[in-house]
């Protein structure tokens, strides 16, 4: 019981994808990494506390705060500056800045195409070259005959949200178009009569 109670301690919510690529080697310490649309933090605690230099934006103060108080506790060599109240398309970090950027299950709240753009254009644009871009985002594969379809690209789920979904295609056009590499497989689990979860794992090339 200690030992499952040390696990949950060290990497508290981590998604499980996210945990895949630390498991795999390619987020290790001295990284600089940005949690961009971190909400309270939830995928942070292995990161504050294993030496990467960790930064995060938000449009919630609330979580921002909660983030904050994360970082004073684990990690308190860290500035509050690093952790910033903005949305992810207006990211006030500068260019080039760091060497993994993740974004879980942000993308799916686009109000529509452009923001989408926005948001991944400005997290891409703060990606060093060689960097890695972590995303877990809802899209329509596997629940395609179960989501009512609104306007554009937003959809209505079997659990009754609305949400922006993206597919295979436009993933993969998307990353030809930014210049990036598939890290990892294009992966999707399907959450019964809930929602469809993509992982969009690359580098900048």
């Amino acid at each position: 019981m200690s030992s499952h109670l040390n696990l949950q301690e060290w990497f508290g919510g981590i998604d499980i994808y996210l945990f895949d690529q630390v498991l795999k080697g390619r987020l290790v310490p001295g990284m600089r990494l940005l949690d961009a649309g971190c909400g309270g933090g939830r995928n942070l605690n292995y990161f504050f506390r294993s030496s990467f230099e960790v930064c995060a934006v938000d449009e919630s103060a609330e979580s921002i705060e909660q983030v904050r108080a994360l970082a004073k506790w684990f990690a308190p060599h860290l500035s509050s500056e690093n952790f910033r109240v903005e949305p992810v398309e207006a990211i006030s970090f500068p260019d080039a800045d760091f060497d993994v950027v993740i974004s879980s299950a942000v993308l799916h709240f686009a109000r529509d195409d452009e923001h989408w753009r926005q948001m991944v254009r400005e997290m891409w644009r703060v990606l060093k070259p060689g960097g890695i871009f972590f995303a877990r985002l809802a899209s329509t594969i596997g629940i395609e005959n179960q989501i009512e379809h609104l306007a554009g690209r937003r959809y209505r789920l079997p659990d009754g949200s609305t949400r922006f979904l993206v597919d295979e295609q436009m993933l993969m056009s998307t990353t030809e178009s930014l210049g990036g590499e598939w890290l990892e497989p294009f992966k999707t689990v399907v959450v019964q009569n809930i929602r469809s979860m993509s992982n969009w794992v690359v580098r900048k090339s």
